[in-house]
């Protein structure tokens, strides 16, 4: 784990689950983003791990956790199950909210894949406790009926070699009312695997996450 870090374990489904959690702080954090991973990862997923050690060096806390139970992990269904993710992504909010650490700092949701979908959900349900968004060749088409009601800044980073996931990215942008920006990278393709194309989602984040982190409303 990197330094200044620790485990933690997070509350979710009113305490009937516990989630095994990172949390590392950088050095007067400019504000927590949390990230939410896509379908068959984890919170050991390789790149998200590798944009979360990028943004504690522009200044950022980050906390990655696992969204579901190895036990509920074998089942696909749950996987793909947004309405439930994207509410156990709103519990970790309110765990960071309350937690003596992250209390005061503004949020951020770093989602890929499916869990762009759910942190878009849980930036919905969490009026005002989420400051940003970033979604990284994500499915934000997948949150439905809760793309109208996100309030904060939102930025769909897509691979321009990521066919038919640009467009459903850019109907999902139409659905959105908040502040918004859909971002293509040249050349990558869904995992950002190509050479440079990670960096550039790097230096998107990290700019829409300084540009619009604020403190926590309430």
């Amino acid at each position: 784990m990197p330094e200044n870090s620790r485990p933690v374990a997070i509350a979710v489904d009113r305490g009937t689950v516990v989630l095994p959690g990172d949390l590392a702080l950088p050095p007067a954090p400019g504000g927590l983003v949390i990230f939410a991973h896509g379908s068959g990862s984890s919170r050991f997923s390789p790149r998200n791990r590798a944009v979360a050690e990028s943004l504690r060096a522009h200044g950022f806390a980050t906390l990655l956790f696992d969204l579901l139970t190895e036990t509920e992990a074998a089942d696909r269904a749950n996987v793909f199950d947004i309405t439930l993710l994207g509410r156990r992504v709103a519990d970790a909010v309110g765990w960071a909210r309350a937690d003596t650490e992250t209390a005061d700092l503004p949020i951020g949701l770093f989602g890929a894949s499916t869990g762009a979908a759910a942190a878009l959900v849980a930036a919905a349900r969490m009026q005002g406790a989420v400051s940003a968004v970033v979604s990284r060749g994500g499915r934000p088409d997948l949150a439905g009926a809760a793309l109208p009601d996100v309030r904060c800044a939102t930025l769909l980073i897509v691979g321009g070699a990521d066919h038919g996931v640009i467009a459903l990215n850019e109907a999902a942008l139409a659905r959105l009312t908040c502040e918004k920006r859909l971002e293509i990278v040249p050349g990558a393709t869904h995992l950002f695997e190509e050479p440079g194309t990670l960096a550039a989602v790097i230096h998107l984040a990290a700019g829409w996450f300084g540009a619009h982190l604020r403190p926590p409303a309430g």
